[in-house]
């Protein structure tokens, strides 16, 4: 086996199957009928966003903190009020519709666990735009947000590059996850779209190009930068062995940063 095909058939697996789908769907049905239910005219809209919408959400089996992310936005007509009021709201329709369920809150969201998913609650509000409850050190309230733009770029980049951005993004995104999450899910989707990708054509020489240009920031945590530069060594090395005709030890390489399922 090659590094590309290694590296292919891996991306294919990282793709949700379909009765995980079908089980996800189930459940967002269930929470859109429950939150008619509970808030009535108290919510003007409410719907599905993030990694589960463009693709890229990993099956549990590769990432336990794989998770929805639905945004509720609140009436606003008696008053803006403080994102708590509305995240105090969301808290109490969880305990009162899954009584049984896990659920606490993790700023700026609701989390509510069930056996195959977990869901991320955000409040919302709507304010020439969408706003949501700005990071806790932050001076202000709210922030506005788009939800959808990110889906756009994305489906745009992928086109652009042969429809290897995607299965890139699950990959990088299981190296995450088998490291204990150091970065944010979002952010490296972002950065892996804003990023060129000149004279790749195969999977493995876009995954080895993300990780000859990746790099941490000045004040990264010592701990993730060893990751990092793990992950560097091996892609730099693997490629060295497929340069040199030695398939075996590249794609030995290669698992030592996403392996087998």
């Amino acid at each position: 086996m090659t590094v590309n095909s290694y590296l292919k058939g891996l991306a294919s697996d990282l793709v949700i199957s379909s009765d995980e789908k079908s089980s996800i769907s189930i459940s967002i049905t269930t929470l859109i009928l429950r939150l008619k239910s509970y808030f009535g005219s108290g919510i003007t809209n409410h719907f599905q966003f993030g990694s589960s919408t463009r693709g890229t959400i990993l099956p549990r089996k590769a990432d336990n903190k794989s998770d929805i992310d639905y945004m509720v936005v609140f009436d606003t007509s008696d008053g803006k009020k403080k994102p708590q009021t509305y995240l105090s709201r969301l808290k109490k329709f969880a305990e009162n519709k899954y009584s049984t369920s896990e659920i606490y809150q993790s700023h700026p969201t609701i989390v509510l666990s069930l056996n195959h998913i977990k869901f991320e609650l955000v409040p919302a509000i709507f304010d020439w735009g969408y706003q949501i409850p700005s990071p806790a050190s932050d001076w202000v309230d709210w922030i506005s947000t788009d939800p959808n733009a990110t889906n756009q770029a994305l489906i745009d980049k992928n086109t652009y590059e042969n429809y290897k951005i995607k299965p890139l993004v699950r990959l990088i995104k299981y190296w995450n996850a088998c490291q204990g999450h150091p970065y944010a899910s979002f952010s490296l989707e972002r950065y892996i779209v804003n990023q060129s990708y000149w004279f790749c054509s195969s999977i493995n020489e876009y995954f080895y190009s993300f990780w000859s240009n990746f790099d941490y920031s000045w004040g990264t945590a010592q701990y993730i930068k060893d990751k990092v530069d793990r992950a560097k060594a091996c892609a730099r090395k693997a490629k060295e062995y497929e340069n040199d005709g030695m398939p075996v030890y590249a794609e030995n390489e290669i698992k030592k940063i996403v392996p087998e399922l």
